[in-house]
């Protein structure tokens, strides 16, 4: 009977904590009011410390970003996931990470690099023109985010596995990646008294094991063809648009330098689904937030239309695309990307950080091995940087010269959607050139509506990042 009554407390514990989550972000802000912009909560042993003012963060991730870069320990469900944290999101800060980190950023996200992909986005971009136009011709509205989220998911699929895989395969590995994104928060229960929850929530256990083997069953003959292509072909693969080398194929190449070993199969999947992740989800996140407020401010989206207009010329008449050359001669379109990831940043926390001695952040002590949030919503929204933080204003971007704005936050954090230090996402520069690319030659090609009756409801609600309560419905007219 004792028995019994512990199962049902506990599980009723379990219940609460979940609802609490669920409302944490609003919980989050009311306390950040009240008791200031650093404030501490005990979750488990752990203390968890929220920052949420862009100077206090700019002194813990840039003047102090050697202590504040190592990340907590995994807890069970991510521990699966993560391999035992051999991928970069949640390595420790130390020789592994190092490794990992570098590896993606010169050998995948250097300039010359990421050029060798041009003619990949040019065929991801004409597919998504063209299903975009199949649609709104059937459809008097339509629905943009499944397009926008496949459309991602064909040119990070190309980038990690060099292969223009057909739609059959496309669609396999976009159904496993979004079912542990989407299910993963499910999971959570399972690192609050493992031992025990791990009995009580049995089923919810054995389900994480079977949505970790089958995104295994779909990523590891895609690793295990390209190996095999490597070795018969002597490394010199080529797709149409001539030589490319692969996410994958700097994987293969790697050897983790603590433990003088190639990665496994295992691992490899890890840092295959961490690539496609950080490109899809957030990328089509971020890409439909800044068109439901190109829609929502038709002015906006003409001023966009007449700088490609005036600074691209007829060429751009002609062909109907926006090349990449192009982009850095529109400076407002830069604005316009920017000012939608700081009113809607995909994620609205960067991921947990610990430090790694006691360190004295503003006349608080962040004790050794604490954890801290840091909340890049609240950064962004700060009305003593930002004149009427809630509105839409790409000019507030723009200065006498054109555009001018630190991503990266080295001097001054005043936005952080990419984190900010040496933990920030190695990936920014790709993540914007993808933006800058999609969004110009989505307006050049179409014109975006609100539909008959309808309205741009900017509600949020949370998954794997934040996104729109109510998907993005829009009415398409092609630009003749």
């Amino acid at each position: 009977m004792e028995e019994a009554w512990f199962i049902i407390l506990v599980s009723l514990c379990v219940c609460v904590l979940i609802r609490v989550i669920l409302l944490f972000e609003p919980f989050l802000r009311t306390l950040a009011a009240k008791h200031g912009p650093i404030f501490t909560l005990r979750i488990g042993s752990r203390p968890v410390i929220f920052i949420a003012n862009r100077a206090l963060a700019h002194q813990a991730l840039i003047q102090n970003g050697s202590i504040f870069s190592d990340r907590p320990k995994a807890l069970p469900a991510a521990k699966i996931v993560s391999s035992n944290q051999h991928n970069i999101n949640s390595a420790p800060y130390g020789a592994t990470w190092r490794a990992l980190r570098r590896n993606l950023a010169s050998e995948m996200l250097h300039p010359s690099r990421v050029m060798s992909f041009s003619g990949t986005r040019k065929w991801v971009l004409h597919t998504l023109l063209t299903r975009l136009k199949s649609d709104s011709q059937s459809n008097d509205s339509i629905k943009v985010i499944n397009h926008f989220q496949y459309s991602m998911f064909c040119l990070l699929v190309f980038m990690c596995f060099g292969e223009r895989l057909d739609d059959g395969k496309v669609r396999d590995i976009e159904r496993v990646q979004r079912q542990m994104l989407l299910r993963f928060r499910r999971f959570n229960v399972l690192n609050f008294w493992p031992r025990v929850t791990r009995v009580l929530f049995f089923k919810l256990w054995e389900e994480l094991l079977r949505v970790r083997k089958e995104q295994e069953d779909v990523l590891v003959p895609l690793i295990r063809a390209r190996k095999q292509r490597r070795g018969t072909e002597g490394g010199g693969l080529r797709d149409d648009d001539g030589f490319v080398v692969s996410y994958v194929d700097t994987l293969l190449d790697l050897e983790l330098p603590e433990e003088k070993r190639k990665l496994n199969e295992e691992e490899l999947v890890t840092l295959c689904s961490e690539f496609l992740n950080a490109g899809t989800d957030t990328t089509s996140t971020a890409l439909q937030w800044i068109m439901a407020n190109l829609v929502k401010y038709p002015h906006v989206q003409e001023r966009v239309v007449e700088e490609i207009k005036e600074v691209v010329g007829e060429r751009v008449r002609e062909e109907r695309e926006v090349k990449e050359e192009d982009l850095q001669k529109l400076p407002y379109l830069k604005a316009v990307i920017l000012e939608g990831l700081r009113r809607h940043p995909p994620g609205h926390f960067v991921l947990p950080h610990a430090v790694t001695e006691d360190v004295i952040l503003k006349d608080y002590l962040v004790p050794k091995n604490g954890t801290v949030n840091f909340m890049v919503a609240e950064i962004g929204l700060d009305p003593k940087v930002w004149e009427d933080p809630m509105a839409f204003k790409p000019e507030r971007f723009m200065n006498d010269e054109g555009f001018d704005f630190d991503i990266t936050g080295s001097k001054e954090i005043k936005m952080m959607p990419f984190g900010a230090g040496r933990r920030i996402c190695p990936g920014y520069n790709l993540a914007l050139l993808h933006l800058e690319y999609f969004v110009a030659n989505l307006v050049w090609n179409f014109e975006w509506k609100v539909p008959e009756g309808g309205d741009v409801d900017f509600s949020e609600k949370q998954e794997f990042t934040t996104v729109m309560k109510n998907a993005l419905q829009v009415q398409l007219s092609p630009r003749i």
